[in-house]
């Protein structure tokens, strides 16, 4: 029965353990460490010093065990951030807001229109961050000849646009538009509305 209990015991002593065992807080605990070891004990009325070694040793170790935790981070989301044009790169694009306000922009190659709007203050939502699975950066391309001078959409983009509100002939997701030297002076119109209709709605 003792040895029931003890066991019992001990393994709730490791659920405890386990639970908290991250990273910050044995990081935490390194760092008391040096603040609870003992310089000096007293033993049978008398003080004695302990070994420096022996304490350097022990915050060490506490240390080297936070150093050894294993943790996972996600990268920092890049999603809404542009860089500034080089001189002479400027590429131009102008968005019209659903109030018929116009905004031009000076952009880089390779930035895409929900970046550049969101970068700007825009009102272009992205709920799926920009991975092609929603239709709420969906804009309206006022020039038919820049329209035919994008890549053609895939199926992925035709299947979100499908379930955007005003869906037109010249309908993108702003998320799958890349500037380009030939899309230079680019003109797009934002949708009155947006739905928030996601793939993920529909599995």
């Amino acid at each position: 029965m003792a040895s029931r209990r003890v066991l019992a015991s001990a393994l709730r002593f490791l659920e405890r353990a386990v639970a908290a065992s991250s990273a910050s807080n044995t990081r935490c605990f390194a760092r008391q460490a040096s603040n609870w070891t003992p310089h000096s004990t007293t033993h049978a009325g008398k003080t004695l010093a302990l070994p420096s070694q022996r304490t350097s040793r022990l915050v060490g170790a506490a240390a080297a065990a936070a150093s050894r935790r294993a943790f996972s981070s996600s990268p920092a989301s890049r999603h809404g951030h542009i860089d500034k044009p080089k001189a002479g790169e400027e590429l131009h694009v102008t968005f019209i807001d659903k109030d018929g306000q116009s905004y031009t922009f000076e952009v880089s190659e390779g930035d895409n229109l929900l970046d550049i709007a969101q970068a700007n203050d825009l009102e272009m939502e992205g709920a799926c961050g920009g991975s092609c699975a929603c239709s709420t950066c969906h804009v309206i391309v006022e020039d038919e000849a820049k329209y035919e001078a994008m890549e053609e959409p895939d199926d992925d983009e035709n299947d979100m646009l499908d379930l955007a509100f005003g869906l037109t002939e010249t309908s993108r997701l702003g998320c799958q538009v890349k500037m380009t030297k030939e899309l230079d002076g680019l003109v797009v119109k934002l949708p009155s509305m947006t739905r928030n209709l996601q793939a993920s709605d529909f599995k």
